[in-house]
């Protein structure tokens, strides 16, 4: 549920830089309205622009125009499938190729039991030993009327860590994209 506010996270990278969102099907259920400026793909996206040999492949095109990769909110499925290698998705199809010489952030979002679940604990400590950046989630009232830990961490603090990641980049940008 978490994906009602992608709007504010998408507001705040905008101030610092160009911004692509990949939506999964069940994000799109959730998503408000995203600045006109954000160019939007979605599964459909990654056949639309291949139909021969020598085609641009999106997930890899999407890679190479990145500087990071944010995974906001990032849910416990998509979590598990990261932290495995699953790339059935647009999204973990980017994630599965990114090129960990950039930065890779994740914004959990999930009900506190699946976040305290066992797995879970497992697979933040495999992605963060790949050097993936997580920024943990925030206690709070969730979408389930649960209230505890798993509520993604506002905006601004995701944004945060993404202008620190940058910065910590000594990558130069390339933002062409075709």
């Amino acid at each position: 549920m978490a994906t009602i506010r992608a709007d504010r996270l998408a507001a705040e990278l905008l101030k610092i830089g160009e911004v692509q969102a990949v939506v999964t099907r069940r994000g799109r259920h959730f998503l408000n309205p995203l600045p006109d400026s954000i160019l939007v793909h979605d599964d459909e996206s990654e056949w639309a622009v291949w139909s021969k040999l020598g085609d641009p492949v999106l997930h890899i095109e999407l890679r190479r125009w990145a500087d990071v990769l944010v995974i906001a909110p990032l849910t416990a499925d998509a979590l598990a499938k990261t932290a495995n290698g699953i790339c059935d998705t647009l999204l973990l199809s980017v994630a599965r190729a990114w090129d960990f010489s950039k930065p890779m952030i994740l914004a959990p979002a999930m009900n506190t039991f699946m976040w305290e679940h066992p797995t879970t604990a497992e697979h933040l400590r495999r992605v963060r030993e790949w050097g993936v950046r997580v920024v943990d989630p925030v206690e709070k009232e969730l979408a389930c009327s649960d209230v505890g830990m798993g509520g993604m961490a506002p905006a601004d603090v995701v944004a945060a860590v993404v202008l620190a990641a940058v910065g910590d980049s000594e990558r130069p940008a390339d933002h062409s994209f075709p």
